[in-house]
């Protein structure tokens, strides 16, 4: 089942099942957690009413499920976005 986890691995897996662009698979990959026990972790570690809010908002969300996705990469890009480099902005 579930290894031990320090506090800050529980906080980041919450952050990632919070991201709607981070599928289940990732959470998987990195900590080897399956998406039942990823409830089960959201379960323990949350207040009710905030697992419950979780829970609407993943339950059949294409983003968290990558063979649900519509798109191979992970993030969209706008072509108005100006590019960052060297921790400055640059000009178009």
């Amino acid at each position: 089942m579930e290894q031990q986890l320090t506090a800050e691995e529980i906080d980041r897996i919450i952050e990632m099942a919070w991201e709607d662009r981070t599928p289940f698979e990732a959470i998987t990959f990195q900590f080897g957690l399956q998406e039942q026990e990823v409830i089960e972790l959201m379960r323990r570690e949350m207040k009710p009413s905030s697992f419950r809010m979780w829970r609407k908002r993943v339950s059949g969300r294409a983003t968290k499920h990558r063979k649900l996705r519509f798109f191979d990469e992970g993030r969209h890009k706008s072509t108005r976005q100006r590019h960052i480099s060297n921790n400055k902005i640059s000009k178009r």
